[in-house]
């Protein structure tokens, strides 16, 4: 191990430095860490020779600095609570894993140091899929608290994943806030040469210490490369690709703002803007006895019949076209609703509004106690009825919270020219974006 190698196979010549094998790995291959900053694995029956050049040990972990301070530079709190943003390789499983504190990052990224104070606290440590109500309700009481001290603007490192569910409900849990609270995450890990976690990083530190907008919004690329990011609002923004730069994409609606190195350019004029007083609201409430049902044809009732055997006091339903399901599941969506639970329904196109007033099915549904959640995207209602619910029961009270809009989430209309995703890397986009960039 560590040795620095050159390579010859039937599949090419290639030098690096042997890594370890992971402990799940077979004994089949070896794995190089080429001098690109890539790994690749090669089958050992195709080596033909191995020539040693020296011996290398990495060192991934990177020291902490103290952060410089300026008394004339704003005051930035950086959160983390993992992902790939605050991430490592570890080659003793040969996985991603949340290593990173937040002091490390400003090691790797010193560039934060010429935009703003910045203090760090991790939170937690965990990979996204894990975050839930414990972490959410503890990241808006923190957010409060940081607020309530005089911050002038709030950085969350969090894995991609699940970022728009975390989004959506600080959205709803922290109201009013006097100061930007900027998502970030990255979508390829720090040892990677085309990570993004550096440049994302940069842009959201510059957003919550120098924009102008008061809201929980992600920022992250706009196209796949680095040209410039995009700011986008905390309950219109959702993941939409496993692995591209530009998997985050403003859904409904378009982006808040363009984020350069030198300049915001905002998108729209209807944003919350910075104010200069620490007061905001916080309201972590959230009842974890709440499901999203995806609806696929042939679905049977047994799922909501499980749902409710388990307690559970709402469902959301991402249903077909205008917020469909079909007939074999009335009678258990009856039975739900006349049992107190409460059910909503969004569409699974994403784009597009619930219009169950349209055809039968739609006002059938409607007739056993659904009601149409607009256009808020299914994982926005499904943490905003969790929201509600921890507030009250009264189905008229969770009716009246699930049904006015708070921070973006039902919009009037969607933007005139349709669903045309106003996100880089199209010519239509590219040709939206021009006209801002001028």
């Amino acid at each position: 191990m560590w040795s620095d190698v050159e390579v010859e196979s039937t599949r090419g010549n290639f030098r690096g430095i042997i890594l370890p094998r992971s402990e799940s790995a077979d004994d089949k291959h070896i794995v190089l860490k080429l001098h690109n900053g890539y790994n690749v694995g090669l089958n050992v029956k195709t080596v033909t020779s191995i020539k040693i050049l020296g011996k290398k040990e990495a060192h991934y972990k990177i020291p902490e600095k103290e952060f410089p301070t300026d008394p004339d530079k704003p005051n930035v709190k950086l959160l983390g609570t993992g992902g790939t943003i605050a991430s490592r390789l570890d080659y003793r499983t040969g996985a991603v894993i949340p290593a990173f504190s937040p002091g490390e990052l400003y090691g790797s990224v010193p560039e934060l140091a010429d935009i703003c104070n910045l203090e760090t606290e991790k939170l937690y440590g965990v990979f996204s899929e894990n975050m839930g109500p414990e972490q959410w309700i503890g990241t808006a009481k923190k957010i409060g608290e940081e607020i309530e001290k005089g911050v002038d603007g709030i950085v969350i490192g969090h894995g991609t994943d699940t970022m728009h569910h975390t989004s959506a409900i600080l959205s709803f849990m922290v109201q009013d806030s006097p100061v930007p609270i900027v998502m970030v995450g990255s979508q390829r890990s720090s040892d990677r040469p085309s990570s993004d976690a550096a440049i994302n990083l940069i842009n959201a530190t510059r957003t919550a210490a120098r924009s102008d907008f008061a809201e929980v919004m992600v920022c992250m690329f706009g196209p796949t490369s680095d040209q410039y990011g995009l700011l986008h609002r905390g309950t219109r923004v959702r993941k939409m690709h496993s692995s591209y730069r530009s998997a985050f994409r403003t859904i409904g609606d378009i982006p808040l703002a363009i984020v350069e190195k030198d300049r915001f350019v905002p998108l729209r004029n209807d944003y919350k803007k910075r104010r200069k007083d620490n007061k905001v609201k916080i309201i972590p409430s959230f009842d974890d006895r709440v499901s999203i049902v995806y609806y696929y044809p042939n679905m049977k009732p047994d799922i909501i019949e499980s749902l409710i055997d388990n307690g559970y006091k709402g469902i959301v339903i991402a249903g077909t076209g205008l917020g469909h399901v079909n007939k074999a599941l009335y009678p258990s969506l009856k039975k739900a609703c006349d049992m107190g639970i409460h059910i909503y329904m969004s569409v699974q196109t994403l784009w597009g509004y619930v219009q169950m007033y349209v055809y039968d099915t739609g006002r059938d549904i409607m007739d056993l106690g659904v009601i149409p959640a607009a256009n808020m995207l299914p994982e926005v209602a499904y943490v905003k009825l969790a929201w509600a619910l921890g507030q009250s029961k009264d189905r008229e009270e969770v009716k009246k919270i699930m049904l006015t809009p708070i921070a973006g989430e039902i919009t009037e209309r969607e933007p005139h020219n349709g669903y045309l995703i106003y996100q880089g890397g199209i010519p239509e986009v590219e040709k939206f974006i021009s006209e801002y960039k001028k």
